[in-house]
């Protein structure tokens, strides 16, 4: 007997309707951003994108993007029905859960640093859009609860992914165990710096610490963020680059839900503006990507061939078998 072809996507008209469903979604909250049109179109586009992100969420993982995509519609139909701040908050972190989730799982391998840059750019702007749905929701929320609650439940669903996609934590080897200690310690510091130096830093060093922060903003307009300056970014360069020689890879992708995660946060933020977010994002991401560069070539010196041409003959051979973005990972 022939045996049965695995399931290679969702459908490419399935993937268009999700394409242009999330256009359609984003084109309603730009308007009510700009105060055009109806009341209503920043709550109704929050629900179309958060509807097709988990329906392709589903789909990229090997779910079923039916079921979960007309969940999260019921959910998006019900704080426009019910103006409820319990189920706008509820919506507004499930849709940042859902969006920093994809954000990742939607990379693909990277070969090379320029493949990686393109992969963090993806990365980012479906961030950015989902990002938008969040604020579409009106929620009315602790920002920094928000923050932990949205980026650790994002971190914990990509691990359980990861540890399906990534051979389990037996094939990571005592080089990637020491990764993925760095990296959560890293993630824990970068999510809590502020807190820490609130609670256990002299006033000294606090102002001392807000004053640099309020002279870089005075100058520049914004400041980076640290978890996707020197987590997210940074990950999400090296895990892709990675992936395409090692399937151990994905381990080093999963902090990348450090940068996707937290463009939520930004612009839900009232007190940070649509320009100084940009900012912001733009910053973290420069200096993360030259430390994901810095990342690859340590990692190529001591693993990698030595010499330019052997270099390029390793890239090109580099072609480690992965579903496309379009396909289903499992």
């Amino acid at each position: 007997m022939r045996p049965k072809k695995r399931s290679v996507g969702w459908g490419r008209w399935a993937w268009v309707a999700v394409a242009v469903a999330v256009v359609a979604g984003f084109a309603l909250t730009v308007l009510a951003a700009l105060d055009v049109g109806r009341d209503w179109f920043d709550h109704a586009g929050a629900a179309i994108i958060a509807t097709a992100y988990t329906g392709a969420l589903a789909a990229r993982i090997g779910g079923r993007p039916l079921v979960f995509g007309l969940v999260a519609a019921a959910i998006g139909a019900s704080t426009f029905l019910h103006d409820s701040d319990g189920l706008r908050a509820g919506a507004a972190v499930m849709t940042a859960v859902a969006t920093a989730v994809l954000a990742v799982m939607m990379t693909v391998p990277a070969r090379r640093f320029r493949h990686a840059v393109r992969e963090v750019l993806v990365a980012l702007v479906i961030s950015a859009i989902g990002a938008m749905a969040v604020v579409g929701f009106r929620p009315v929320i602790s920002l920094d609860r928000f923050d932990y609650v949205s980026l650790g439940v994002a971190f914990i669903l990509v691990v359980l992914l990861v540890f399906r996609l990534g051979a389990g934590l037996h094939g990571l080897g005592r080089r990637g165990l020491v990764v993925l200690v760095i990296g959560t310690i890293a993630l824990t510091l970068a999510m809590a710096y502020a807190e820490l130096l609130r609670h256990y830093g002299s006033q000294t060093l606090v102002d001392d610490v807000l004053d640099v922060v309020a002279t870089v903003r005075d100058n520049l307009g914004a400041v980076p963020r640290p978890i996707q300056m020197g987590v997210g970014i940074p990950a999400l360069v090296w895990g892709t680059h990675l992936r395409a020689r090692r399937r151990q890879g994905w381990w080093v992708t999963a902090f990348g839900v450090g940068a996707t995660a937290s463009v939520a946060g930004l612009l839900v933020n009232p007190e940070t503006g649509w320009v100084e977010a940009g900012l912001i994002i733009a910053y973290s991401t420069i200096p993360g990507l030259v430390i994901g560069l810095v990342l690859i070539r340590v990692d190529l010196l001591f693993t990698g061939p030595r010499g330019r041409r052997a270099r390029r003959e390793e890239e090109a051979a580099a072609i480690r078998p992965e579903p496309k973005r379009l396909q289903a990972l499992l």
